[in-house]
């Protein structure tokens, strides 16, 4: 589809209603064994087991539909799936690192990216390092010929830092490393890697993508033939897939991605600029405002913001913390986000930091705003501050 808008790409991509009779969605395919019906017909598509339909785990209708419709909205050359975030995020650092080489990663990652790298890249002889975030083109003092990979996460994890992507982009290709995003924060409406020198974009699909908080998928969407097939190749050798009922819901969600973000978008910005004149809250961490550090880079470089912030407030005794959180009606306490529900998280940052330090004192609490009325949810936030006042 040319020339139309990512809203239209939405809605039109993965489908094909005149060769599925009429039927607007894709069906599910359960699949494992693929029949031949002669000999040269197996033959043939052993010799390229990548393409087609060859067997359960390396595709199917519903897979390529899901694929077809992430790479559209990408703007990628074509997508890989797989069976969550994290496995998408293992596949391309698998698909692009030998031992004996040096991969570069940002301090604010993802905390499972971390473990990976940390306990299964490095113990097979790849030498992991981790770097400030901010570090923009001051990357290029990090780099060596054996640097295979660049990871990024804008805004990254917990404490919401923007990366100078172009800029780190363009030092990593000097010295050949492929270059790869998690941008499961911003999804492809509101960040466009490829256009800012990204070779691989991955996302958590269990989030935004499928927003239903009802399936586990991920997505990896390559930026040339090339970066896609090193990239099926991984996810073939480790037998990575997606289920077929879990693309189906990445695909349905995909649908009405772009309605949804514009109401995440609106919920969060609401609640911060709440939380920011409050009197429990030192700071908000939220990259569309202006007062966030980061914000002029955000600015420049994303053209919207998701549901995921977080903000930092006194650190107070447990009972107090357990208080305000124990009590909210509205605001769940659990793992993932990108959900239709709204959630809230005390986190660590300090915890999983090693290139940099994180010396807040505060209390961390991540949020994400899901589809609720932001009016309700700020009566539940309220009434969690009063409750904590209550215990100290």
């Amino acid at each position: 589809m040319k020339d139309v808008t990512k809203d239209t790409i939405l809605v039109h991509a993965g489908r094909d209603p005149r060769n599925n009779h009429g039927i607007v969605n894709p069906p599910v395919y359960h699949c494992s064994t693929v029949l031949f019906p002669t000999l040269d017909a197996l033959e043939e598509s052993d010799r390229n087991t990548l393409e087609g339909v060859h067997y359960g785990r390396m595709g199917t209708p519903t897979t390529f539909a899901f694929e077809e419709a992430a790479a559209a909205l990408e703007g990628g050359y074509r997508a890989v799936n797989t069976g969550s975030g994290l496995a998408a995020i293992a596949i391309a650092l698998s698909a692009f690192t030998k031992a004996g080489d040096h991969v570069l990663i940002t301090d604010s990652a993802y905390g499972p990216t971390r473990r990976f790298a940390k306990e299964t890249l490095a113990p097979y002889g790849v030498e992991v390092e981790f770097y400030d975030p901010c570090i923009g083109a001051g990357i290029s003092a990090l780099l060596r010929p054996n640097t295979s990979v660049v990871f990024l996460e804008s805004p990254g994890s917990l404490t919401f830092e923007v990366q100078d992507v172009p800029a780190i982009a363009a030092a990593a290709k000097t010295v050949g490393a492929t270059v790869m995003i998690d941008n499961t924060w911003a999804t492809p409406l509101f960040f466009r890697p490829f256009d800012h020198g990204v070779d691989l974009s991955i996302h958590a699909a269990t989030k935004y993508m499928v927003g239903h908080a009802d399936a586990m998928l991920g997505v990896i969407t390559c930026r040339d033939e090339e970066s896609w097939t090193a990239v099926k190749k991984a996810a073939t050798r480790f037998g990575v897939c997606g289920g077929p009922d879990d693309l189906y819901l990445g695909l349905r969600g995909l649908r009405t991605l772009s309605v949804r973000m514009r109401q995440h978008q609106e919920s969060a910005l609401a609640l911060a600029d709440w939380l920011a004149a409050r009197p429990e809250v030192t700071r908000v961490l939220h990259p569309a405002r202006p007062d966030f550090p980061g914000h002029e880079l955000w600015k420049r470089d994303f053209t919207g913001s998701s549901g995921l912030f977080s903000i930092i407030i006194d650190q107070v005794p447990r009972k107090a913390l357990a208080a305000m959180l124990d009590g909210m009606e509205l605001f769940g306490m659990g793992y993932s986000w990108g959900g239709f529900e709204s959630l809230i998280l005390p986190t660590r940052p300090a915890a999983v930091r090693s290139a940099t330090r994180w010396t807040d004192p505060g209390q961390v609490l991540r949020l994400h705003a899901g589809l609720e009325s932001p009016d309700d949810l700020i009566r539940d936030l309220e009434a969690g501050f009063r409750r904590m006042a209550a215990a100290l």
